[in-house]
């Protein structure tokens, strides 16, 4: 009998279960706007090496969105831009040093860019408010209690995504430590 064993990348392991963390949270009922695609999007962009880090969170946005329904074209268009965004910001500010503070200034970075460019999107759509001025107030002003939930959410997800992965990698380096000393 052959002994044979299977390497696994640590990215892939981190990237399928991103994905499957936030398809799956997306999919059973959460209040509005509470979800960890954005955390994931954070998350994403501050750990994974790849060239592509920015397609973890739109790939879990689709892939849900195949199982609760696609919407209004512009609105989506605008959700999808908004999660690569956090993507971003998870890359350039959190990439290098990463603390408690930075972390959350990071998700409360990407609810507020969230709010403000999906509700330009609500908007623009035309199918809610008037595209005037008014209707722009109008659209910004009813959506204030979907961003307490984002940011609420994306502070969440974004603590359990990040402590998780501290915690992990720290039984996974005392582990080594004690497999060293036999």
């Amino acid at each position: 009998m052959t002994n044979t064993s299977i390497k696994i990348d640590k990215n892939t392991v981190i990237i399928i279960s991103l994905v499957l963390f936030a398809i799956a949270l997306r999919l059973v009922p959460h209040p509005p706007n509470f979800s960890p695609i954005g955390a994931v999007g954070l998350f994403a962009g501050c750990y994974l090496s790849l060239k592509r880090f920015w397609l973890i969170p739109l790939a879990a946005l689709f892939i849900s969105d195949f199982f609760l329904g696609f919407y209004n074209v512009v609105s989506m268009t605008t959700v999808y831009v908004s999660f690569l965004i956090s993507a971003i910001i998870g890359q350039y500010f959190l990439r290098v040093k990463r603390t408690n503070l930075k972390i959350a200034s990071a998700a409360f970075l990407s609810a507020t860019q969230f709010f403000m460019f999906t509700n330009f999107g609500v908007w623009l759509s035309g199918t809610i408010y008037q595209l005037n001025l008014a209707g722009l107030i109008e659209c910004y002003v009813m959506a204030i209690p979907f961003y307490g939930n984002t940011l609420i959410g994306e502070l969440f997800y974004a603590a359990i995504l990040f402590s998780s992965y501290y915690l992990f990698n720290s039984i996974a380096d005392r582990n080594t430590a004690v497999s060293l000393k036999k």
